[in-house]
């Protein structure tokens, strides 16, 4: 099979829309949290980590757009970051570009507002058709699609945080099953009111202190010899995306230890090797069990730690996605070097875990 890499990449953070400013913040340390307007959020948390200055209307366009939704605008801006890149591709041979995005359930708002609608409007049919089509999960990979004029397969995968290494991983066997020449690969998430109040009531006491954020992470990932043809940087080769999964609370730190030794095994690497590790972190205990299952599988490595979740907030759907931008940001326009790996891991509170390896191409 073909050796499949990242040659280019698209982030939107609340450190703002683009690369740059996640970068620049990520190497400064700079919390991203902010207060949180009352009056246009009666939220349980004091702060958030919000895309500043974000609309659909500004950064995608206003024809159109009066109805999109803001976890689809992220998705549509953040391909779109990445259109330009393979603009000769999409226009000789479009359904050859696959598109996978993560999500959490879609968005969150736009399916309790339009069923509160149905039920406290005059009529149950007295709701606004032109938002409906906001209530399905798949609203933002398809928008995407359309509106950068994508044409091969299109797939949403939801998976809590883990979402963004679920992606990827569905993105490789759709690969080399055939099915596409490369693939656009990523996952969104946004700040609401409605999906504060969930994950509030759906945390644990403890958990209770980390705000929300909000953002959106696209790679593009293609054969290497492809990339190089086009002129681009192999920034990172896929080594290997792994899950396991855990049956009780205390199981999470061995099942995350076998899962990154089995996955830096199977792809030839040396946990010396590693020069970033990206935890997904966590409330309390969960985070400490993480990272030292990390640190019981690189026994002597000394990697340097990208932990997001303290200064962008919990980004839920789009956590993954964005430590793997946090670790190209890192590691420069010129990628991984060679002999060097990142890592990027998470624990999800459902009994899952799972993790990804990049090397050097």
């Amino acid at each position: 099979m073909p050796s499949l890499v990242l040659s280019a990449w698209s982030a939107i953070s609340p450190y703002g829309v683009g690369n740059e400013p996640l970068r620049q913040g990520l190497a400064e340390g700079r919390d991203a949290l902010v207060p949180l307007d009352r009056e246009q959020y009666e939220a349980p948390f004091a702060r958030a980590g919000l895309v500043p200055g974000f609309t659909a209307a500004e950064y995608v366009g206003k024809k159109g757009t009066r109805t999109m939704d803001r976890v689809t605008a992220l998705a549509v801006t953040a391909v779109g970051g990445l259109v330009g890149v393979v603009a000769e591709e999409l226009a000789e041979r479009p359904e050859q570009t696959a598109l996978v995005l993560g999500t959490g359930s879609g968005s969150v708002q736009s399916i309790m507002d339009f069923t509160k609608d149905s039920l406290t409007g005059e009529r149950p049919y007295h709701v606004e058709a032109a938002r409906f089509p906001n209530t399905v999960m798949n609203r933002a990979a398809g928008q995407s699609a359309i509106w950068h004029h994508i044409k091969g397969p299109n797939t949403t995968v939801a998976g809590g945080s883990l979402t963004g290494l679920l992606a990827l991983s569905y993105a490789l066997r759709l690969h080399r099953g055939g099915h596409c020449g490369r693939v656009l690969c990523g996952a969104a998430e946004e700040f609401s009111t409605q999906r504060a109040w969930l994950e509030w009531h759906g945390r644990a006491e403890e958990e209770r202190e980390t705000p929300l954020g909000e953002g959106a992470a696209v790679f593009l990932v293609e054969p290497a010899e492809e990339a190089a043809a086009a002129g681009r940087t192999a920034l990172a080769r896929v080594a290997g995306v792994r899950f396991r999964a855990y049956r009780t609370p205390d199981g999470a730190r061995e099942a995350l230890t076998t899962c990154v030794r089995e996955t830096l095994e199977a792809a030839g690497t040396s946990p010396a090797g590693v020069r970033f590790v990206a935890p997904l972190g966590g409330g309390g205990k969960r985070a400490a069990e993480e990272e030292q299952a990390v640190t019981d599988a690189l026994p002597g490595a000394r990697p340097e730690w990208l932990r997001l979740r303290g200064l962008l907030g919990d980004t839920s759907a789009a956590a993954t996605a964005l430590q793997l931008a946090a670790v190209l940001a890192a590691a420069g326009e010129r990628g991984l070097g060679p002999g060097e790996a990142a890592l990027v891991t998470g624990v999800e509170q459902d009994g899952q875990v799972g993790c990804a390896v990049f090397t050097g191409a």
